[in-house]
């Protein structure tokens, strides 16, 4: 506890300091701030644990400002703390030794999850240092913005606009710290390269191809198209992706060497809004192997997972034999009145694992709403139903349930 007490006084001496008026390295300081308190609840019937109870808080606090009184140079530094309120009666993953308890993977810490330099010049910005990269729809590379630590990159990332709406993007990640800050996280899949480029035609076409190069892991290489479509008074969005993953052509420090892999994944969505009404389909693959045809699972490890493939999240890993995820998606959404989302999955294998397929189904609920009459408050009411299939360690049920208050300014 002294060490996290020590941790949240430097973060807040080190940004009233950047702050003062009389320090003439920096100028032009802006503030950001979020107070995100959260109550977590999950019963999992594959164990004999006792239903995790988590009541957690999320304190972030950053600054950007110019540098040498430069608008090209600017910086931004911002920490972040988890804390628990009360006891903790749920398992970190991690750090507090609460294993008779579910598992809420939200451990108590502090860190500093941004502290970069970003140099802008014409349509051309580079960044370097810890910094957030969200990539495309996150699929593939992404902050888990959702879990109270987010994810964040020691990385140089540069971005140009030059063309007119085209989008290119490549970057350098020399080590991760995940939402955890275990220390494998730090080195896992560092020493990777990250390529995203993309082509606006209109607003019915966006072209996007990325190449991904995760050290010691895979490489993947894809293409979406996504857009919005309209069609009388509905508007409906669509996507169509492919990729196909590879042996990998880094080495992270330490890591696997010509680490291999062969699968592909394949999504179709589209989401249709009428006057609020919200109507949507999907079917998604990611391709798994037999056991014995020399191919692999498609893996996703620095996405931000929880937004894909079910709330429960049983598919943080994709199985061995892969999984094929048809979806429906019925809500509804206006200014008022918030947004109210039911979202069916039904889940099966790519490929039978001891002769067995069907991986269960899922009823996920959100509704989430601003706060009247407080600027920056918002609102959530959030679960995950797993039903279990037949498949080995997929035959019970997981049930999740979320509050939360989310205060940004």
């Amino acid at each position: 506890m002294r060490k996290t007490t020590l941790s949240v006084c430097a973060v807040v001496a080190l940004v009233t300091t950047l702050s003062a008026e009389d320090f003439s390295l920096l100028s032009h300081p802006k503030f950001n701030g979020e107070v995100r308190a959260r109550y977590e609840n999950v019963d999992d019937q594959s164990n004999t644990k006792s239903q995790a109870n988590a009541y957690t808080v999320r304190a972030t606090l950053g600054l950007n400002a110019n540098v040498f009184g430069l608008d090209a140079l600017t910086m931004k530094v911002e920490g972040t703390t988890v804390q628990a309120i009360g006891p903790q009666y749920y398992f970190d993953g991690t750090y507090n030794g609460m294993t008779t308890y579910d598992t809420v993977v939200d451990p108590v810490q502090t860190r500093f999850d941004q502290a970069y330099l970003q140099y802008k010049v014409g349509k051309t910005t580079i960044k370097a240092g810890r910094q957030v990269i969200n990539l495309d729809n996150q699929r593939f590379i992404g902050s888990v913005d959702w879990r109270q630590m987010m994810q964040s990159f020691d990385a140089v990332l540069l971005t140009d606009t030059t063309v007119d709406n085209l989008t290119l993007t490549g970057g350098y990640i020399r080590s991760i710290a995940g939402i955890t800050n275990a220390p494998v996280t730090l080195r896992n899949r560092g020493n990777s390269i990250v390529l995203n480029g993309s082509y606006k035609f209109n607003d019915m076409l966006k072209v996007t191809a990325y190449d991904y190069r995760l050290a010691s892991t895979h490489d993947t290489a894809g293409v979406a198209l996504t857009g919005d479509v309209p069609l009388g008074i509905a508007k409906i969005g669509y996507r169509a992706e492919y990729a196909r993953q590879g042996d990998a052509s880094q080495e992270s420090l330490g890591g696997i060497k010509n680490a291999q892999a062969d699968a592909h994944y394949y999504n179709l969505d589209a989401l249709a809004n009428v006057s609020g009404v919200l109507v949507g389909a999907g079917y998604e693959v990611l391709s798994g192997s037999t056991g014995s045809d020399g191919k692999t699972a498609f893996q996703t490890p620095l996405a931000t997972l929880h937004a894909f493939n079910g709330w429960a999240d049983k598919f943080l890993t994709t199985p061995t034999g892969g999984l094929c995820d048809a979806s429906a998606t019925f809500g509804y959404t206006s200014p008022a009145l918030g947004k109210a989302v039911i979202v069916y999955h039904n889940f099966n294998t790519d490929h039978a694992m001891a002769t067995k397929s069907d991986l269960g189904h899922e009823w996920d609920m959100l509704y989430t709403n601003a706060i009247p009459s407080v600027k920056g408050l918002s609102g959530l009411i959030k679960a995950g139903y797993y039903k279990a299939g037949d498949v080995a360690t997929f035959t019970k049920d997981v049930a999740k349930v979320w509050l939360q208050l989310d205060y940004k300014f």
